[in-house]
């Protein structure tokens, strides 16, 4: 009988998910930097889930598990690959118009999103704790959208700022689609094959949209230097968090620990603030602790399915 996988003290699988959410936030920095040098949002998925799609096919092949789909699997399964290409599609169109760390904020409400879904397709109700945290974090949501300073303002609001919104809000809406789908119709197939395929169908999607021109300029290179510096780094930083998390998965106790990872926006608003300039008000500060302490305290809320595993046998996140 195989002996059970020995999990990391307390302590390290904190530190390493830290890191890897610093890594995931980081992705998205870089994805900035390239953005800003004329790369384009197609160019950017496809080489991020080119080489995610690569690792991933290694791990398979060496644990000898078999990519076979039953025929009702097989249809979800591209339904959520299609939704997380338009993730991708979102959150990088995201962070090309709003400030990293808010648009990872954002779509970090994926989790509460995913147990309005469960909720709204036959599963159990929120509680009243449940209900008074998703109140909290609407409540942060509009301080950290400065919605209160918008709604004074006698000028039309930025057209950049509430695309960069309503993009972060549907890769969350899309995101907690998928993850629906992968708990409740592909908890058959094993996690990563469902990721490996996921990634296929990503890096297929990106390819035809460039192909047929479905998006003028998506395949833009970066003018300069540091566009492929940061391209480069968005590719190893999102793959090597990615494959680290699904390889240490096992072992970082992720049931009392998952949590750690909605530190990703924090880790996104102070490298934006450190790199790229970009600066929140102190109240959209306070917001923005607002709705990750209600998004925190739900993920350790037992009646709500807030599972990080099914978030990276998915395909990821950001």
């Amino acid at each position: 009988m195989q002996s059970q996988v020995r999990p990391f003290p307390q302590q390290i699988s904190v530190l390493i998910l830290a890191a890897l959410a610093c890594c995931f936030a980081g992705n998205h920095i870089a994805a900035r930097i390239a953005f800003d040098d004329g790369a384009g949002l197609l160019l950017a998925i496809l080489c991020r889930s080119g080489a995610t799609m690569m690792v991933l096919l290694l791990i398979v092949l060496v644990r000898g598990e078999p990519v076979r789909l039953g025929r009702s699997a097989s249809g979800w399964q591209l339904l959520a690959g299609i939704l997380i290409a338009v993730q991708s599609f979102c959150i990088y169109s995201a962070v090309a118009r709003i400030p990293v760390g808010l648009a990872l904020l954002l779509v970090n409400l994926s989790p509460v999103l995913l147990a309005l879904l469960t909720w709204a397709f036959g599963g159990s109700a929120p509680t009243r704790r449940a209900a008074a945290l998703m109140g909290l974090i609407f409540c942060g949501l509009l301080v950290v959208l400065d919605t209160p300073a918008l709604l004074r303002a006698s000028s039309t609001p930025d057209k950049r700022w509430i695309e960069g919104v309503l993009f972060s809000l549907t890769a969350a809406a899309v995101f907690a689609c998928a993850l629906w789908i992968a708990s409740n119709r592909l908890g058959a197939v094993a996690g990563s094959v469902r990721s490996l395929l996921t990634m296929a169908v990503v890096f297929i999607s990106a390819s035809l949209a460039g192909l047929f021109g479905a998006m003028p300029g998506g395949l833009g290179l970066p003018a300069a230097s540091h566009g492929w510096w940061a391209m480069a780094c968005l590719v190893v930083l999102y793959g090597a968090a990615f494959s680290a998390l699904f390889i240490c998965m096992p072992r970082l106790g992720m049931a009392r620990n998952a949590p750690v990872m909605n530190m990703e926006p924090v880790a996104g608003l102070s490298l934006g603030w450190l790199l790229l300039d970009q600066r929140l008000g102190l109240m959209q500060v306070g917001g923005a602790a607002l709705v990750l302490t209600g998004i925190v305290l739900l993920a350790y809320s037992p009646a709500l399915p807030l599972n990080h595993r099914a978030r990276t046998a998915v395909g990821g996140s950001g």
